[in-house]
């Protein structure tokens, strides 16, 4: 069931005051598109058991940890990150990579096996450059030929919420390395945060999974409309803020999420 007019002007104006004093991320410390995609393709449930100082910055803990670190070892490391260095990674690097203070990421067979496809993607269709990828996609992010669709063609970027893609795309636009000529085909990532959000605030209904999960998104695409946000602001908003504040829109019923999904590893 669609929001009511109602529950998306209430929660735009809750929207519209808590951007009033955000400061959204700019990306300063990705250094290139090469090392966003490739970050981008292993941003998921990153197993970290403990907060870590990266070079003196922190603690940090979960994604944020996961690209310091990798970050870190590419400064030390220049081209790292890049479709040739990585064809043939194994496990055993990834997790050397990723390693900080006797502790790694989660099942880095997997990840490898991500950054491998990804590689010879690039090295096949974009001659191995991140970059060729965003020159080709021609400032569209969707529809066919657009960048959502050629990122999904990777093992990496097949996730149901489009959450990485729409990660990369955020990063690239910010930094400059690519300008989105379709804005309308921005979406949040409706995730177990901003479904907690959304059902909490009373904007969507409870319901199955994937019904809350298309609901999400289509209420908080209207909400962004209503409070003049992009929906990509708007999801680094309420992912920042909403992820320890599951109040963060108001309550008008007491609900949790749905069910996590268990062959999922984004959500």
């Amino acid at each position: 069931m669609p929001a009511s007019e109602d529950a998306v002007a209430r929660v735009a104006r809750r929207v519209s005051e808590l951007f009033g004093d955000y400061e959204p991320p700019d990306f300063a410390h990705v250094p290139d598109a090469g090392a966003a995609i490739f970050l981008c393709a292993v941003d998921h449930r990153t197993g970290y058991q403990r907060a870590h100082l990266v070079e003196g910055e922190g603690p940090l803990e979960g994604s944020e940890l996961m690209w310091a670190r990798a970050l870190a070892e590419t400064r030390r490391r220049p081209g790292l990150l890049t479709a040739p260095m990585l064809l043939d990674v194994s496990a055993a690097q990834v997790a050397a990579i990723f390693e900080i203070e006797g502790e790694t990421v989660a099942d880095p067979e997997r990840r490898a096996q991500l950054w491998r496809d990804l590689a010879a993607g690039l090295a096949l269709g974009y001659d191995g450059e991140a970059e060729r990828l965003l020159e080709l996609a021609a400032g569209r992010l969707g529809g066919e030929g657009g960048l959502l669709e050629r990122l999904g063609r990777f093992s990496a970027y097949t996730d149901p919420l489009a959450k990485k893609s729409q990660l990369f795309a955020k990063i690239c636009e910010r930094r400059g390395w690519f300008e989105v000529g379709d804005p309308d085909s921005w979406q949040v990532s409706a995730d177990n945060v901003l479904m907690r959000l959304a059902l909490r605030s009373g904007l969507v209904a409870p319901g199955e999974l994937g019904e809350v999960r298309a609901s999400t998104r289509e209420a908080f695409k209207r909400v962004a409309a209503e409070a003049g946000i992009s929906p990509p602001l708007l999801d680094d908003l309420l992912w920042e803020r909403g992820r320890n504040d599951p109040d963060l829109l108001g309550i008008e019923r007491d609900v949790s999420e749905p069910e996590r999904d268990p062959g999922s590893a984004w959500y």
